[in-house]
């Protein structure tokens, strides 16, 4: 169990590092700047080069969202639900706590400039209101359970369903960066919530809450409509 948990903190460490950092240190760059694209690209790399060298330890969850998922898809037991869910927050912390040390190296530097925190009103990049991040968190939280509990599942190719994860939160992130900076993930909203104080924590309720229930909601759905009767041994022997 000690292993499961560790991957689970390195795996949501490297998430909030690679994503979020990408976004409060390259997003902007002067001249060179990999904008939103590259900031969505970034957030899918760190998941599928994570799910791919962690995953195999403790199954790539990452996410407290999707660990819940999980859980109401009938994929995890419920015992470790917790403990997951505090490694990976322990996990999206350190991974704050790292970026703010790199960052703070800067000329200038200020987590008041937002350090990728998520947030609605006029905390939103596109200053979208509570409700429409509140959709934006579940249905896009929904989804990506919908992926991961399709590409895991036993009739799906053996092989990709990293890839096919990792390119789903690119595509989150495409869709809902100008919303809320996208969450999908309380541990990775945590971190640099934190860090932020103020505002990002006093809206931090939001980037747990929803995408819990949009996770919970996929795996019910998954569960009762997607999942499927379970195979059937073959029949042997003559058919008269």
């Amino acid at each position: 169990m000690i292993a499961k948990f560790s991957a689970e903190l390195v795996g949501t460490l490297w998430l909030v590092l690679g994503g979020c950092g990408s976004a409060v240190l390259a997003a902007a760059f002067p001249d060179l700047g990999i904008g939103l694209l590259g900031v969505s690209l970034a957030f899918g790399l760190t998941v599928l080069t994570a799910a791919y060298s962690l995953g195999p330890v403790s199954g790539g969850h990452f996410n407290p969202a999707v660990t819940v998922g999980l859980w109401a898809g009938g994929r995890f037991p419920v015992s470790q639900v917790l403990p997951y869910i505090v490694a990976q927050v322990i996990g999206g912390v350190l991974g704050a706590g790292i970026l703010y040390v790199i960052a703070s190296g800067a000329p200038g530097f200020s987590v008041a400039d937002g350090f990728a925190a998520n947030g609605f009103g006029e905390h939103s990049p596109g200053e979208y209101s509570m409700m429409a991040g509140a959709v934006t968190e579940i249905v896009m939280t929904f989804m990506f359970l919908i992926v991961i509990l399709g590409s895991t599942h036993h009739r799906a190719p053996v092989g990709f369903a990293g890839v096919a994860i990792g390119l789903a939160l690119t595509l989150i992130h495409l869709i809902s960066i100008p919303v809320t900076n996208t969450s999908v993930n309380p541990a990775r909203s945590t971190g640099p919530a934190l860090f932020v104080g103020d505002w990002a924590t006093s809206q931090l309720w939001l980037f747990w809450v929803m995408p819990i229930v949009g996770a919970a909601l996929a795996g019910f759905v998954h569960r009762a409509v997607f999942e499927g009767e379970a195979e059937k041994p073959p029949i042997t022997g003559r058919v008269e």
